[in-house]
């Protein structure tokens, strides 16, 4: 009975200092971008992004684990032209008006040593919900000399496959189902 009291107070020691050294991250969004990138019949490759997102993050490198959700406005779509970006909000493709957002939540993060090397979750568009790995081929934490705080974020992409969410726009004359998302993030440690 004694060593079972020891073992678990042994185990609520641990778990406090765990939960000491996890940390909520704020979405800086001048420094988060949420892009995508699609063949245009094979000749050229149609760019957009999102200028509206925000999010948080939970993060516990000692421990090695994190949760993220961030949401993405899709009425602020931004390829540069103005006629393109009123396409792209359509019901023709991400019907952004009964659609206004996307959205990634994760709580399963990849480590390789004290690096992120992918975020595993869902991403939901359109209504839908799929799961989807975001590859991180870049990931850092660092002090910010401005605000002088934590920062972490990285470089992540993964490609999905559009019609999985209900986009299906352009499949019959040859414009491809699967699209490159890159997501560059950093979030500020509150």
């Amino acid at each position: 009975m004694r060593l079972s009291l020891i073992t678990l107070a042994a185990a609520t020691l641990l778990a406090g200092v765990s939960q000491v050294q996890a940390a909520t991250y704020a979405v800086e969004p001048t420094h988060t971008f949420a892009t995508f990138e699609i063949s245009h019949f094979g000749t050229t490759t149609n760019r957009g992004r999102f200028d509206k997102k925000e999010g948080t993050v939970q993060f516990d490198r000692a421990a090695k684990t994190g949760s993220v959700e961030i949401v993405i406005d899709t009425t602020s779509i931004n390829t540069g032209t103005a006629a393109f970006n009123k396409h792209l909000q359509s019901a023709d493709l991400f019907d952004a008006a009964k659609f206004p957002t996307a959205t990634f939540k994760s709580d399963k993060f990849s480590f390789n040593g004290d690096k992120v090397s992918e975020v595993t979750g869902t991403l939901t568009l359109l209504g839908k919900t799929q799961p989807v790995t975001l590859k991180a081929t870049n990931f850092n934490c660092y002090d910010s000399p401005m605000i002088k705080r934590e920062v972490c974020g990285g470089d992540f992409e993964t490609t999905i496959d559009r019609t999985q969410f209900g986009m299906n726009y352009g499949i019959d004359w040859g414009f491809p189902k699967n699209v490159r998302l890159i997501v560059q993030v950093e979030a500020v440690k509150q």
